[in-house]
């Protein structure tokens, strides 16, 4: 497999976590979409910057977190709230319930502030360690773990039923 090809593969992979991450950016289905397949582009064409052995989906994940930058710089947007959430592979009472609960969690990580909702994003949704969720956000390792502190606590004074999920995450 060549390494063009290789490279595409990831990338391709890595889609579904680039949009959430775009979707915690921009609180709207539409525009993640937008920034997730600007990102690949950008990723795609250059690829000779990234370097091989390191984390990809911490260098596309910067190159979507400058692309909103300079996005909101340009037309100063304002975010959309959250429109429908899926919830899959349930039915019936069950699926319904689980629909709340996920709007709720939803409410209240979009009601966090920008700078919390990207390091729990990076951190809990995505797996990231500190270090590299730092080096997305280019902020020193203390200042993740602190933001990260700050939301998992705010998100379980919301929602003390989920709270011990919330801690448990790493």
């Amino acid at each position: 497999m060549s390494t063009n090809t290789a490279f595409s593969q990831q990338l391709v992979e890595l889609i579904p976590r680039l949009r959430r991450f775009a979707r915690s950016l921009t609180r709207s289905a539409a525009d993640a979409d937008d920034l997730t397949q600007a990102a690949i582009e950008r990723a795609l064409v250059h690829q000779a910057s990234w370097k091989p052995g390191t984390r990809l989906d911490s260098w596309v994940y910067r190159i979507a977190q400058n692309l909103w930058r300079d996005d909101l710089r340009a037309h100063r947007r304002r975010a959309e709230p959250l429109d429908g959430l899926e919830v899959a592979g349930e039915d019936g009472r069950d699926s319904f319930v689980r629909l709340i609960e996920v709007g709720e969690v939803a409410d209240s990580f979009q009601g966090l502030p920008e700078e919390q909702r990207l390091v729990l994003s990076l951190v809990v949704l995505d797996g990231l360690s500190y270090q590299e969720a730092a080096n997305v956000l280019e902020v020193p390792v203390g200042t993740v773990m602190s933001r990260l502190a700050r939301a998992r606590g705010r998100l379980a004074a919301q929602m003390p039923a989920s709270a011990g999920r919330l801690r448990a995450a790493k």
